[in-house]
């Protein structure tokens, strides 16, 4: 019987399992000429690549590839969920820990939204948690000025299209209301840009606080604005079990924090 081949990926994969940066950032990265396989400089991400193969990315050998570990942000709002801001304005890179890796952010929060934000060391894992066919629910509380219509409502509940995107129907709840400003939860299955705030001003209502307070699995619970708290690996492990037949490449994981 002969030896197994050694597992090969594409090299992008590889960067983003070892916490450089998501694969199309790698594949950007590539194509800029900042990475180098075995000694030559690459000008285009289609490259497998074996456990032995050396990578070097600016010059510095590319690191071994850690642990899928996953975060639980309360984002303020006022701050910028992009690493970079063309504006000058705070991201909140600029705000978290310092004790942490370098982290991803699983989707976007808008400047002046807040509330339950993921983070991963994991390019694999942040692709994985962001595809809608994974099925997991994002859940917001939001307030909002104007008259509620529960006819109008129904709209969002089976689905409407704006600005020619096709929002998938949402699960919509009026929770209180003074005024002529009202709180609702809102559920969606998707995270297009913007997605609440533009459905919302179709049915005749303008957001003036959102946030989100579930990301499939994971809540926002009582953690206070601006705290980071790392989920642990076997809460992690357990959320992930049901999508592990849809999404072979997500990464193994385990408790950072366990004792050996």
């Amino acid at each position: 019987m002969s030896e197994a081949e050694p597992e090969k990926e594409r090299i992008a994969k590889r960067m983003a399992r070892a916490g450089v940066a998501s694969r199309r950032e790698s594949e950007r990265m590539i194509e800029a000429g900042r990475v180098r396989l075995n000694g030559q400089k690459l000008d285009t991400p289609a490259v497998t690549v074996g456990p032995d193969d050396r990578i070097e990315v600016d010059g510095k050998p590319l690191a071994a590839p850690e642990p899928a570990r996953l975060w639980r942000y309360h984002k303020p709002a006022g701050l910028v969920t992009s690493a970079n801001d063309d504006q000058g304005r705070d991201t909140i890179f600029d705000r978290l820990p310092r004790r942490l890796p370098r982290v991803m952010s699983v989707g976007r929060l808008d400047i002046n939204s807040e509330g339950l934000l993921l983070l991963t060391n994991d390019g694999g894992l942040k692709r994985t948690l962001e595809l809608p066919s994974t099925g997991w629910k994002r859940t917001y509380r939001v307030r909002a000025f104007g008259s509620v219509d529960e006819a109008a409502l129904d709209t969002l509940r089976q689905g409407i299209t704006v600005d020619g995107e096709n929002f998938r129907p949402m699960e919509v709840t009026v929770e209180s209301g003074i005024g002529r400003n009202h709180w609702l939860e809102l559920t969606l299955t998707e995270g297009r840009n913007r997605e609440v705030r533009r459905a919302l001003d179709t049915v005749g209502l303008t957001v003036n606080r959102l946030i989100r307070v579930a990301y499939g699995p994971f809540r926002l619970g009582d953690m206070h604005r601006g705290a980071c708290q790392e989920v642990p690996g076997y809460e992690l492990r357990g959320a992930m079990r049901g999508t592990l037949s849809r999404h072979k490449d997500i990464p193994r994981t385990r408790d950072a924090n366990r004792r050996r």
